[in-house]
């Protein structure tokens, strides 16, 4: 008979221990979320930087490798609106734009919505884009010897991250928040 009473006693949740649980999971979740928001903004905006930060170091190992010009370009029709992804290519008819006579090396999809690119170079006219020579520097798309260097900045909820691109062509990614000397572009409106 004792053994029955205590699998009673035992045998579960009443409601009203269950309605003060999930209460307080509820509360605990409500105080968590905008800073779970936050995170996922600041995850979103390191790893979109990498990325763009990993095609610039491709767009160059490549324009070395085969010891010709290779370009980076936005994917939007104006060559202006990095946020809608990019594209590293061979630019094989001279038309600043990937096609089917171009050697594509790379395609990246648009970035996570609210995620904006501003982009400040030596030559800011449209189109916009990142080109290498067979030596490894950052030049122009008509012009292999003359220099491009420049900052491209990435905003997301209020957080920065940078790549800048010497004169030598190296590209170096850098977080205005912690280091010195990573200014840039302001955010776009």
């Amino acid at each position: 008979m004792k053994l029955a009473i205590q699998r009673r006693r035992c045998a579960g949740l009443s409601l009203a221990e269950l309605v003060v649980v999930l209460g307080m999971v509820a509360v605990t979740a409500a105080v968590a979320a905008p800073n779970l928001h936050q995170l996922l903004r600041g995850q979103q905006l390191r790893t979109a930087s990498g990325d763009l930060h990993g095609a610039i170091l491709l767009t160059r190992s490549q324009a070395i490798a085969r010891n010709e010009r290779v370009k980076l370009t936005p994917n939007d029709e104006a060559g202006r609106d990095w946020s809608r992804g990019w594209t590293v290519y061979v630019d094989r008819d001279n038309d600043r734009r990937p096609g089917e006579d171009d050697e594509i090396l790379a395609v990246h999809a648009p970035l996570p919505e609210g995620l904006q690119v501003s982009y400040s170079f030596t030559s800011p006219a449209p189109p916009q884009y990142i080109a290498y020579n067979g030596a490894g520097r950052s030049c122009s798309d008509t012009n292999g010897a003359a220099s491009r260097l420049g900052t491209l900045s990435l905003f997301h909820g209020g957080q920065v991250r940078r790549i800048k691109i010497n004169m030598l062509g190296r590209a170096r990614l850098c977080n205005p928040a912690r280091e010195d000397g990573c200014d840039g572009a302001a955010a776009p409106p």
